[in-house]
């Protein structure tokens, strides 16, 4: 599913909206997060004007990039839900948030600036992450395997941190599986 445009739109509107997302996703691929808006704008061939009013600040057109990859975590976590071992489920389910993350550079740094800023337009990004997270959380917990004082959001933190990481030092390709490993065996219930 793509992030689809607003009820009501002309549909040249909807057109400069499609355009917007896809040069965006192209542009941030490349250059990262931080890229240019005017260089979006231009390559979707509208004035930076169209662009902020359909994407008021980066985090509004961050958030709808990154919307399908949203959709997937969530699945992802609702499948996962199901699965024998709630700890090696939880574990799976990280590391598909290290990989999605390093898809963009920047985006877990964006990330990490709205885990409690639930104004952010990117914290439609965040927050069902969150929840799709706490209840693969919770089950391992529950089972035993995963300390009660975790929290989801010290999680993502850290996810996203060991992501960070990853994207500074490209030379290096199993960093983020190694610090990911290293992080979750401070998690395991004693």
């Amino acid at each position: 599913m793509t992030a689809n445009p607003p009820a009501g739109l002309r549909a040249d509107a909807r057109r400069n909206y499609a355009r917007l997302l896809t040069e965006a996703r192209a542009t941030f691929a490349a250059q990262g997060t931080d890229a240019s808006l005017e260089h979006v704008a231009r390559r979707a061939g509208v004035g930076i004007g169209t662009l902020y009013r359909h994407f008021p600040n980066r985090h509004a057109l961050l958030s709808a990039v990154f919307e399908d990859a949203v959709n997937d975590l969530r699945s992802r976590a609702q499948e996962l839900l199901d699965a024998p071992e709630p700890c090696t489920a939880l574990v799976a389910w990280l590391r598909e948030i290290v990989t999605h993350a390093g898809e963009y550079r920047g985006l877990s740094r964006a990330l990490m600036s709205v885990t409690t800023d639930h104004t952010s337009a990117l914290s439609r990004c965040s927050d069902p992450i969150q929840q799709a997270g706490a209840a693969l959380l919770t089950r391992a917990q529950q089972a035993g395997t995963v300390r009660e004082d975790v929290t989801i959001t010290d999680l993502l933190q850290l996810t996203h941190a060991i992501a960070l990481a990853a994207e500074e030092s490209p030379a290096d390709p199993d960093v983020a599986d190694r610090l990911l490993t290293l992080t979750l065996r401070g998690l395991k219930a004693s």
